[in-house]
């Protein structure tokens, strides 16, 4: 009785805290007398901030006469979507717009939406996209968040490494050709070909959706445990068993013990989306020049080449004062070809716009860290081919990501209590029972 009443008074706590947070930040969609219309945005990457204000400084020398002054709130990855979430149910205290992970989005899809569709400003561009990076902020038709990146997944090849094991990496067309490089690199100097995330998941599920697994199918329902699933995590499991590939140090490609891993030489080539070039040219000084950059290698015949791991869908929420306005700045910042440029520019992303953007001078430039190589000619030819699917979103999405990095990850890599195929039945019935 005692936690149910302290539990109910810490609620209320929180929803009042979230009734005057407005007041305190002098009011969404505030505007001063002649002044610009204040507008706030939340997001969980400071970096993010500094494209949208980029974005803000454009639109005010654009359009004069609808001057907005963005209010950008930095907050921690799980911290900032417990707040949204909170603000939602307390119906006071949400942002305009708000930066949302995918790996939290579909969360905010259930039950009454608070996120305001966004087609109106996408169908007179959407062609000019990777269509996929729409699907996974829509439900039953609308879209509801505008992507920061395509997140197409590559391999990160060291070749000081490679040429020093004489692997050619051009002749890597297969995952077994892969792992015949692997063995080979692993034979001659005594260092794994790869790494897996033992606290993510990473390869393992760009490669299933990439082979046409995944967590959830096209209705949303639960396909943890098919037999692709199995096959591709099994094939990881033995590839750490033999040494060709080793657990990230850390656990993750975003854990601070990893980014000197690869800077040492600790491994030869890391599968991982385009949006992780970033780390490269921050942390990892010594292999510059070093890296090239290549599609994934496929299962068989036909199957694609990469695929959209990752994201951030920016929504308007319906608690906005000024949603026209905001609908407006947001698809600014995310839909035009000029911004899209500036999605390389400032945050190193592959940017989700393709017509007009990926074969612009600014994105065709040899690039002195990545091998001096023009790294979206291989993006376009991927494009225009269909070869870069991204997941099925569904309402599971959150909760799936989460036991693949929390269990699954831990169970086979880790304390090695399950093989791949109980790892993925075990969540999969977990996930069928909510």
């Amino acid at each position: 009785m005692y936690r149910t009443v302290v539990k109910r008074m810490m609620v209320v706590m929180v929803i009042g805290f979230l009734m005057i947070t407005p007041l305190l930040a002098g009011g969404q969609g505030d505007k001063a007398e002649g002044g610009p219309t204040k507008l706030t945005l939340w997001t969980f990457n400071a970096l993010h901030g500094d494209f949208y204000l980029d974005a803000m400084r454009r639109w005010n020398a654009e359009y004069p006469d609808q001057q907005i002054e963005l209010e950008v709130v930095n907050t921690p990855n799980v911290e900032m979507h417990n707040q949204l979430n909170l603000a939602f149910q307390a119906g006071v205290g949400a942002p305009d717009i708000v930066d949302i992970n995918i790996n939290f989005f579909s969360n905010f899809l259930k039950g009454d939406i608070q996120l305001v569709p966004l087609n109106d400003v996408v169908d007179p561009v959407r062609k000019s996209f990777v269509q996929s990076r729409f699907d996974i902020y829509s439900k039953d038709g609308k879209v509801y968040g505008l992507p920061l990146h395509v997140g197409a997944t590559v391999v990160y090849y060291n070749m000081e490494i490679m040429d020093q094991a004489g692997v050619d990496v051009e002749a890597i067309r297969t995952w077994d050709d892969f792992e015949a490089a692997g063995r080979k690199v692993r034979d001659t100097l005594g260092i794994p070909m790869t790494i897996v995330e033992t606290a993510d998941q990473r390869p393992f599920w760009p490669m299933i959706v990439q082979r046409g697994g995944d967590y959830l199918g096209p209705d949303g329902s639960v396909t943890m445990d098919s037999r692709i699933n199995i096959e591709v995590l099994e094939r990881l499991l033995r590839w750490v068993e033999e040494g060709i590939a080793v657990g990230a140090p850390g656990g993750m490609t975003s854990a601070e013990e990893f980014l000197p891993f690869m800077n040492n030489r600790g491994f030869a080539a890391l599968i991982m989306p385009t949006w992780y070039m970033s780390r490269f040219l921050n942390y990892m000084p010594d292999i510059a020049g070093k890296v090239a950059v290549r599609p994934m290698p496929v299962w068989n015949a036909g199957d694609a080449r990469s695929c959209g791991i990752g994201g951030t869908g920016s929504a308007v929420t319906r608690q906005s004062k000024n949603i026209e306005l905001a609908k407006k700045f947001n698809a600014f910042a995310k839909l035009t070809v000029e911004s899209n440029i500036k999605l390389w520019e400032i945050l190193r992303f592959d940017p989700p716009r393709w017509e007009g953007v990926w074969d612009s001078p600014e994105l065709l430039k040899p690039d002195p860290y990545f091998y001096n190589e023009r790294i979206f000619e291989m993006l376009i030819k991927l494009a225009e081919a269909d070869q870069i699917p991204s997941p099925n979103a569904g309402e599971l999405l959150a909760d799936a990501q989460t036991a693949v990095r929390n269990s699954v990850s831990f169970w086979v890599f880790e304390d090695k209590s399950r093989t791949p195929a109980q790892a993925l039945r075990e969540v999969a019935a977990e996930l069928r029972n909510k």
